[in-house]
Order: C-alpha cells, then sequence, then structure tokens
C-alpha cells in the first residue's frame, strides 16, 4: 500500500485579491470578478434590441405561420414589389422582344435590348434548362443531355430553329408542333452479326485516317467495318444519309464528326443500335412567355455554338 497522493499546496491569496466562489480545483481558486460594466450594457441592450425585435418584425412560429410583426414587414412582398417594379421598367424591351425579328437583334444595332435579352435568357436558362444541359450548358452526355457549346445541332443552330426547339420542345406528346424523329431498335431486326458490323462502320465513318480509331478516338474493329457498309445503307442511310452525315430535318445526327450524344465508344453505339434512343425534351411555350422564349434562344445562340 502506497500512501493517498497529497494535492499540491493550495493558492495562497494575496492581499488585495477579490472574493473568491468557493470553487477551488487542486488548490486554484475561482476568483469572483465582477463582469465588465460594458459588457453587461451591451448585453442588456442585446435583450431590449431581441425583444422589441420580435414585436416589430415576424419572429415567433405559430402553428400556420409566424407572428406578423406589429410593422407589417414581409420579405416575400418585399421582393414581389421589387419584381413588379423592375417588370414595369423592362415593359418596353420585353414587349420589343416579343416583336422583333430575333436575327435583327444584335450587339450592335440593339444594344439595349441585345444586353436585355441575353440577360433575361441567362436568367431563364439557369431556373429552367440548366438541371439537364448543365449550368454551363455543356451537356451531360451519360444521358444523351446535348452540349450547346458546340457546332454539332441536331435540329439546327439558327437563332430561329433554337427558338422553335425551345418553345416546342422535342418527342413531348404535349405539343403538336413538338420536332419529332424516332430511331428503331434494331435488336431482334438485325442479326447479332449484322448489328456488330453496322456498329463498327458507324464508328469508322468518322476515321479519315482509317488507322482503326474514330474521331473520338475509340477502337474499332477494321474487318467488320469493312462488311457493314450495305448493312448501313439497307438500315440507316434513309435517316443519316448514305455518307453518315445526318439530317436536321429528321433530327438524325451526323455520323462523321467526334461528337457522339450518348458516347462514341463500340458499347454506346451498339447500344444505340440494339434499343435506340428517344430522349425528350419539354415544349416551354406554355410555360415562359414569348419574350421568355426568344431571350433564351438568343442567349444560347450566343453561347458559342449558335449559327
Amino acid at each position: 500500500m502506497t500512501d493517498k497522493p497529497q494535492h499540491p499546496e493550495e493558492q495562497v491569496l494575496q492581499e488585495g485579491d477579490p472574493d473568491t466562489t468557493g470553487h477551488s480545483w487542486d488548490g486554484i481558486k475561482e476568483f469572483n470578478n465582477p463582469l465588465p460594466r460594458w459588457w453587461l450594457w451591451c448585453f442588456y441592450l442585446t435583450i431590449i434590441w431581441g425583444v422589441a425585435y420580435t414585436v416589430l418584425y415576424p419572429a415567433w412560429p405559430g402553428i400556420s405561420g409566424a407572428t406578423a410583426g406589429v410593422l407589417g414587414y414581409s420579405t416575400r412582398a418585399e421582393v414581389a414589389e421589387e419584381i413588379e417594379r423592375f417588370d414595369a421598367l423592362n415593359a418596353d424591351l420585353r414587349t420589343e422582344l416579343t416583336e422583333v425579328e430575333l436575327a435583327s437583334v444584335t450587339r450592335d444595332d440593339t444594344p439595349e435590348l441585345y444586353n436585355f435579352a441575353l440577360q433575361a435568357g441567362a436568367a431563364t436558362f439557369t431556373t429552367w434548362c440548366s438541371q439537364c444541359h448543365g449550368e454551363g450548358a455543356a451537356g451531360v452526355q451519360a444521358a444523351g443531355y446535348p452540349n450547346l457549346l458546340d457546332d454539332d445541332w441536331l435540329w439546327g443552330g439558327s437563332l430561329e430553329d433554337i427558338q422553335m426547339t425551345i418553345a416546342h420542345g422535342i418527342r413531348n406528346e404535349d405539343d403538336p408542333d413538338a420536332r419529332w424523329s424516332e430511331m428503331t431498335a434494331f435488336e431482334g431486326i438485325l442479326s447479332d452479326e449484322e448489328i456488330a458490323q453496322v456498329v463498327n462502320y458507324a464508328m469508322a465513318l468518322s476515321d479519315e485516317d482509317g488507322d482503326g480509331v474514330n474521331a473520338s478516338n475509340h477502337a474499332y474493329d477494321t474487318t467488320l467495318a469493312g462488311t457493314g457498309e450495305n448493312v448501313f445503307l439497307d438500315n440507316c442511310a434513309a435517316c443519316h444519309g448514305d455518307a453518315g452525315d445526318g439530317d436536321r430535318f429528321l433530327g438524325a445526327p451526323n455520323l462523321t464528326d467526334a461528337i457522339w450524344l450518348y458516347g462514341g465508344s463500340a458499347e454506346a453505339v451498339e447500344e444505340t443500335v440494339r434499343h435506340s434512343r428517344f430522349g425528350v425534351m419539354p415544349a416551354w411555350s406554355g410555360r415562359l412567355s414569348e419574350a421568355e422564349v426568344n431571350a433564351t434562344a438568343l442567349y444560347v445562340h450566343s453561347l458559342g455554338g449558335g449559327e
């Protein structure tokens, strides 16, 4: 048995030291110093300000909402007033954007209207389009959402083409003017051998130097590609063209470049040939105003890929 450890010598109070709180830890005692007066006043003022704020402004939660406050202040009402004020300020520009021919809206000829359209279009795009096309409009290849920054447009990249696509959408059943095309799913129509041939032939269409690697850097079987031309001409050329350069009237992709909506690998192309693709875009003419549709068309067209 050893003796119980002894505490160090207790702190000795000096003359003039304040009283202690009576607390002591390992011989260290806690002085009972008063709080600074300035700190106390700030504390009391904070309490007064807090109580006054809850009386004047919405604060205390209730069953159906917070207390309104005697001033009747509402952030929602304030935002609504600001929106209404700016709508009034921009009413003339919005009307002009609805009536004007889009091609005439340019940075040099109509700078105020052009700037308004781009700002309004960017806001509309971020709110309604970025979920699919990405905030930067680069698209999502894995999901088949087109990149809007390049020069490859399934349905055309002129202002009028983009405006129509936005207004009526693609392959939706809500708008009778929606752009529409439907690729055949060739599984069950073509044999596995024919599918392999046409897949490799389609990949070879963008291989300019014939080295067995297509423009999107995916290798293919040159032997199968060499036997796939007849399969392609019999089954695919009606939409994609004999040369495979696509048809915008039908929304048929150009197969001779490096841009593949769903990917240019053998697996991705085979998935397309076997099961087809059927991307749908909603019509926005009933959800957005005509001015918003036109502004979005001008904004998308300005991103770099517009024709």
